[in-house]
């Protein structure tokens, strides 16, 4: 499979499985006439492959080389996890490319153990990209990358699955980047044509 194929195969799947039509409240507060899911893709066998692979290329064509990609529980979750174990695939077939690590950030402190936000990699200094699903308002996003600054990290980057270009997100999570590129491997646009080329097929 091609690094194309990766892309156009995760297009197709979230907009089979993660993409509906109907009336929605969102997160945000507000209301829409579509919802995408990417928990459905991003936790299926195969969509969890695709994931890794296409936000592992966007990375490479970018030229961004993080320690660690992480984000904020729980939408991240399996986005981190799919891209450090494609690193993982991506390493054992180009020797000398480095692994990519993968860390969690809590929505607030634990009472209890460590009381850190963050799980998992760690290392002060370190390069990290913010991964997301679906970027609306932009707001756990930003405080993914908060996080990651607070506790030492350098953020380099922000990629989400699918940007919905609405509700100031673009902007506001650039602000919190200070200069650092925010991609999307998709926009909201771009999945729901795929979902009605597929309902006329």
């Amino acid at each position: 499979m091609t690094k194309a194929d990766y892309r156009t195969s995760l297009l197709q799947l979230l907009s089979r499985i993660s993409f509906k039509l109907g009336s929605f409240k969102l997160s945000s507060g507000g209301t829409s006439d579509y919802y995408i899911d990417c928990r459905t893709t991003t936790l299926h066998a195969e969509g969890g492959r695709l994931t890794g692979m296409a936000v592992l290329d966007l990375l490479h064509q970018h030229k961004l080389k993080p320690a660690a990609v992480g984000g904020l529980t729980m939408g991240a979750d399996p986005v981190v996890s799919n891209v450090a174990t494609a690193s993982a695939w991506y390493a054992q077939e180009h020797h000398g490319s480095p692994l990519i690590h993968g860390f969690l950030v809590r929505k607030a402190e634990k009472a209890h153990g460590t009381g850190r936000r963050i799980e998992g990699f760690f290392e002060e200094g370190a390069e990290v990209v913010i991964v997301d699903d679906v970027c609306t308002t932009g707001a756990s996003t930003i405080n993914a990358i908060e996080a990651a600054k607070q506790s030492g990290m350098k953020v380099i980057g922000a990629v989400c699955l699918v940007e919905r270009k609405e509700a100031g997100g673009r902007p506001a999570v650039e602000a919190a980047l200070e200069g650092a590129p925010f991609l999307a491997l998709f926009t909201a646009e771009d999945v729901r044509e795929e979902h009605v080329k597929h309902l006329a097929m």
